[in-house]
């Protein structure tokens, strides 16, 4: 029997089997439930636009069956690749690779982004089930022995094949991620590795589900509005909504951000209160109870320490940073430790003027972090004659969007952007728009959902739910996730101006989905090293502040008066205002991520020293202010759960390249389409077809200079 007949004659051996699964029902089931191909939205490809997913026909229901199919076909699919008789080539195994598991790339994103935005008990109780099996799906594909002989002997094979380069770099690609994943282990520790995997799978779900739940749970209630002095009207009346929304008719609530510090801080001028709510957060997860964290991230630590023992790494972090662009645990070390000390210098100047002025207004307590934000908003007024409380009437959401974010894209890419109402949503409050092209053809579908609510974690994100590629004739279909609170109902979306940076930089993250023009889907959009991956989401935050932007979005919500010239001046004046704190917190986190993953198994803490053991780190690196808590504390540190582990260092690591970039588009004309076009050519549009540092000096045209982001956190 030839190749070609025996994989044909396997082909339909494989669809017969899924035939058989898709026809055979459960007890109470029917031929139209949501196993079955007539019903399930999943099984076959979305026909809406750019496969836009069909919210309107997805049920909760149709999510196991999807993913069981699914995990199904992608297993007949690589065992009918791995098992052929034919000689392995590029195309038989690196690109029949490439188009496998369809099913699971279309229930995947839809699934995991609806339970990071809009879960609930039912979706959760999936997710527990799922993440083991899931697990143990990648491991029967990644530790399959016949599969990677034939990945293997085209490796070795690679150099004399007639191939382009981005050819070359997947075969590369493959065969780097089974040999990370453990292909080269005995089957012993293969089996080993299983075991671990499964288990670290339920135990990140779980702890991810603590934190959702406690942030709701420990959302805080007052009593009486005299309590909430220094909050503005429209604050009072959306917590007064809340607390109806909750049955408690006549009080108030302040929900919890996932972040240490709390918006509420910087302007509610009740001490006590302050104190309570900073408290509340900084005890999520570590204060006992159902969802205490402690002892499944000590549990997650050590496995991951033991499995990077099994695949010959020291440590958890040195198996994360050989696959990123710091390559290793002392790079990271360095520029850490190189930032630490001007960062807590300019922190102790910051919270000696903060002090000055708590004295000032006739109080003799010391400065706690509670107090932080709300005296350096006093300090702010003084020494720029603004606060806050004065920008946001300027900051609204629509104008932000379309005459900030989206403005900036269009002068420096050449986009446009038109709004749908015809498209089916998960929620009521997302926006979902046609990106064009500069030439008019349309780009991508953009997806916007700005609000917090109890359903959503925490934070903001990106998500792609189609990704580009030309092998499998795909275009992007991308969204932004924001934790905006919302308003009381009929008024408006008044943003901070840290809000409106995040903005911007999450659009910064789509355009790099949007721009993506690459064959194959592993190298598609943000499909780069994670330390690279914030680069151009962060780079993308300069046209908040360039002033041909902020005057074009920042227009009194109520009368459309341009915000007057002399503020804008003096908000331009306080850019590097309060950044010793800013960087003292991030470094601080940063650390206790590393802290966590640079250690072998039996240098864990247990879970009752898991406080102690976050102190005596912080302390030791020289970070231990009491008024600056880390960003995240280690109980509620959901980056390093979900995708960051060893690597939350990305974000300082990026902005290295990002404050070098702002350097380069200032040195050659600032918003210029030639400049907009040159970034996306180089970069934007490049995914992971090239390394990430050869990239950036395609781009920059030489070595990244940290100077410039010394000089922008005044750490100079």
């Amino acid at each position: 029997m030839s190749a070609e007949r025996t994989v044909f004659v396997r082909w339909l051996v494989v669809l017969s089997l899924l035939t058989c699964c898709s026809n055979s029902q459960p007890t109470g089931h029917t031929a139209t439930g949501p196993g079955s191909a007539m019903s399930n939205p999943f099984f076959k490809r979305s026909q809406l636009d750019f496969f836009y997913p069909q919210f309107d026909k997805i049920t909760t229901a149709h999510y196991s069956p999807a993913f069981e199919r699914g995990m199904a076909e992608e297993l007949a699919e690589t065992d009918v690749i791995a098992r052929q008789s034919a000689d392995a080539t590029f195309e038989n195994t690196i690109v029949a690779m490439e188009k496998s598991g369809q099913l699971l790339q279309r229930v995947r994103p839809v699934f995991f982004n609806l339970v990071s935005a809009h879960t609930n008990d039912e979706l959760e109780a999936i997710r527990s089930e799922l993440a083991p099996k899931l697990a143990a799906h990648k491991d029967k594909i990644l530790l399959n022995e016949t599969l990677f002989k034939r990945i293997q002997h085209i490796y070795e094979q690679r150099a004399e094949l007639p191939l382009d380069a981005e050819s070359k770099r997947l075969i590369e690609e493959y065969y780097r991620r089974f040999v990370r994943a453990g292909a080269l282990l005995s089957e012993a520790n293969k089996e080993r590795l299983r075991v671990n995997n499964a288990q670290t799978a339920r135990l990140q779900t779980a702890f991810s589900q603590n934190v959702l739940k406690e942030v709701n749970e420990l959302a805080i209630v007052i009593d009486s509005r005299q309590e909430l002095a220094g909050c503005s009207d429209t604050v009072i009346q959306s917590a007064a909504e809340k607390a109806s929304a909750r049955d408690l008719s006549g009080k108030y609530v302040i929900p919890l951000l996932n972040t240490s510090g709390q918006p509420s801080l910087s302007y509610l001028e009740n001490r006590g209160l302050r104190e309570r709510i900073h408290k509340a957060s900084l005890s999520r997860g570590s204060r006992g109870g159902d969802f205490d964290n402690r002892s499944i991230l000590t549990r997650i630590a050590r496995l991951r320490a033991e499995r990077a023992l099994l695949l010959g790494f020291d440590t958890h972090a040195d198996y994360v940073l050989d696959d990123q662009t710091a390559l290793t645990v002392d790079a990271v070390n360095q520029r850490l430790e190189e930032l630490t000390l001007p960062a807590v210098a300019n922190a102790r100047r910051e919270a000696e003027a903060l002090q000055q002025m708590i004295r000032k207004d006739g109080n003799d307590f010391e400065l706690a972090s509670w107090d932080w934000d709300f005296y350096s908003e006093k300090v702010r007024r003084v020494r720029y004659d603004y606060d806050e409380s004065e920008l946001r009437p300027y900051f609204e959401l629509n104008s932000v969007l379309h005459n900030g974010v989206f403005y900036a894209a269009s002068r420096l890419y050449g986009l446009s952007f038109e709004e749908r109402t015809d498209l089916p949503l998960y929620q009521e409050d997302v926006r979902v728009f046609d990106v064009l092209d500069n030439d008019g053809t349309r780009l991508a579908i953009f997806l916007a959902d700005f609000y917090a609510r109890p359903s959503k974690r925490g934070g903001a994100w990106m998500n792609a739910y189609v990704s580009q590629s030309d092998l499998l004739n795909t275009r992007p279909v991308v969204a932004n996730h924001l934790n905006i609170p919302k308003p009381a109902q009929g008024e408006a979306t008044l943003l901070t101006f840290d809000e409106v940076t995040t903005m911007f930089h999450e659009f910064g993250h789509a355009l790099h989905g949007m721009f993506s023009n690459v064959r194959y889907p592993s190298f598609s959009g943000t499909s780069v090293p994670r330390d690279f991956v914030e680069f151009p989401s962060q780079v993308n935050e300069m046209w908040a502040m360039w002033p041909d932007i902020l005057k074009n979005y920042t227009r009194h919500y109520a009368t459309g008066v341009p915000m007057p010239v002399a503020l804008l001046d003096k908000v331009t004046a306080a850019r590097r205002f309060n950044q010793g704190f800013a960087t003292t917190e991030y470094l601080a986190a940063s650390l206790l991520d590393q802290a966590w993953h640079q250690l072998q198994p039996s240098e864990l803490p247990d879970a009752e020293d898991l406080l102690n053991f976050e102190a005596n780190v912080l302390a030791k690196a020289g970070v231990a202010l009491s008024a600056v808590p880390p960003r995240y504390r280690s109980t509620y540190f959901s980056h390093i759960i979900s995708g960051y582990s060893a690597g939350y260092y990305s974000y300082i690591w990026s902005e290295v390249l990002d404050a070098d970039t702002v350097d380069w588009f200032v040195e050659n004309g600032g918003l210029k389409r030639e400049n907009g076009d040159h970034f996306r050519n180089t970069v934007l549009s490049r995914g992971d077809t090239e390394d990430a540092m050869t990239l950036y000096r395609l781009f920059r045209g030489a070595e990244p200079n940290i100077a410039p982001l010394l000089e922008r956190r005044g750490l100079n």
